[in-house]
């Protein structure tokens, strides 16, 4: 039977005046904040923070202090000095208890690193006591993002690697017996890439391991998609993995969310693509079924261009939101907003909601967070080029309803 492509254009209503979001500043001493990444890596249950600076070339992380003091500078430290880190990842690489960072760089320097924590926890803050090393394999490609996954069921921890450009991939690290030994760890592709954003692992076909869902940003092929698993016993013996779209084909797709948007149990990706659009991709009942696609438009005037979404009750309404960050928020833009709708997910209108104002002109991915324990969820994200760093902003539990 032939499946009809449902398209649902969706205006944002102008915002009201609402209360407003606080910016607090985590880090802004170097240049080019791209990205935060969650972990505890102290076991005091506080979720810390790995960015790396692409302009300023470092990587550092950040402790959280807890609830009393997180309005204030997080105790930080610089792992690494690697030339044009465009993600870090917090990962206990060689499994000694203590979390290591991983850096994926492009630019020149074009190489995956990993920063080795130091081996006594209490000297975790001492820049001299961490060591940076690069895995051999990963020379001469653009990394753009780095996370870790057991793909064959031995040897602990590898790692699932994407990048852009010529030689553009998704592709795996393979971790050895002694994971310190990075000229052993092999490099396996999984598929071409053109600019790879997202990747996420999710168990897509439900039969009890991971796949991987991504957005590959350029070419005519670029899409949001996912690979399927073939098993760890087949990992060992290098099958491929069988590609499956999801949709946005032909799309600037940038970082994406997938979670259960509608209420139906299945997980809908939730897609960013430039230059003012988020996509919903609802799910399907069979994962080999045309998967809906609803688009929601938001004002030009207003904001800048689409770049990353995260999806949670932001207003504390009962229904699920979708935080939105930009790029090219020039001027008076804004670069942090985030969309609701009152009824159904299917509404013609969604409401957009200021969160940034104009300050910020080119912001990157979201992770949200209660992090000061009022019990609704705050936003974390950097911004890379009027130097706001590493920020979060305190959302101020106003229901717009």
């Amino acid at each position: 039977m032939k499946i009809i492509k449902i398209l649902i254009y969706s205006l944002v209503l102008v915002t009201p005046l609402c209360a407003k979001w606080s910016l607090h500043t985590i880090d802004k001493s170097s240049r080019g904040a791209d990205g935060v990444r969650f972990l505890d890596v102290n076991g005091d249950k506080l979720l810390d923070i790995a960015t790396g600076w692409e302009e300023g070339g470092i990587v550092r992380a950040y402790i959280n202090p807890g609830k009393e003091r997180v309005q204030q500078l997080w105790p930080a430290v610089t792992v690494g000095k690697v030339p044009s880190p465009e993600d870090a990842v917090l990962i206990d690489l060689d499994r000694d208890g203590n979390v290591d960072v991983v850096s994926s760089c492009e630019g020149r320097n074009r190489r995956v690193h990993v920063h080795w924590a130091p081996k006594i926890k209490s000297d975790y803050l001492k820049p001299e006591m961490w060591h940076t090393d690069t895995f051999p394999n990963t020379i001469g490609s653009s990394w753009m993002f780095a996370l870790s996954m057991d793909m064959d069921g031995l040897r602990g921890i590898d790692l699932v690697l994407g990048s852009k450009g010529s030689g553009g991939s998704i592709s795996w690290l393979e971790s050895p017996e002694n994971p310190r030994d990075l000229s052993a760890w092999k490099l396996h592709k999984l598929r071409a890439s053109s600019w790879l954003m997202t990747i996420r692992t999710e168990d897509m076909d439900n039969d009890g391991d991971l796949d991987i869902l991504a957005s590959d940003r350029k070419s005519k092929n670029s899409k949001v998609l996912w690979l399927e698993n073939p098993g760890p016993k087949a990992n060992r013996n290098q099958k491929s993995w069988v590609e499956h779209t999801v949709g946005a084909h032909g799309r600037e797709v940038m970082f994406i969310d997938f979670t259960d948007l509608n209420g139906d149990g299945r997980k809908d990706a939730i897609v960013p693509c430039r230059p003012r659009e988020i996509l919903i991709l609802y799910q399907p009942e069979k994962l080999d079924q045309h998967w809906e696609e609803q688009v929601l438009t938001f004002p030009s005037e207003k904001y800048g261009t689409a770049k990353g979404v995260r999806v949670a009750d932001l207003d504390k309404d009962g229904k699920l939101d979708i935080a939105v960050t930009c790029e090219h928020a020039n001027g008076h833009l804004s670069g942090c907003f985030y969309l609701s709708y009152k009824n159904s997910t299917r509404d013609r209108f969604w409401k957009d909601t200021d969160i940034g104002g104009p300050l910020g002109t080119k912001y990157d991915r979201i992770e949200l967070l209660d992090v000061d324990g009022d019990g609704d969820l705050d936003l974390f994200s950097c911004e890379e080029r009027d130097q706001l760093g590493v920020f979060w902003y305190e959302n101020p539990s106003v229901s717009n309803f």
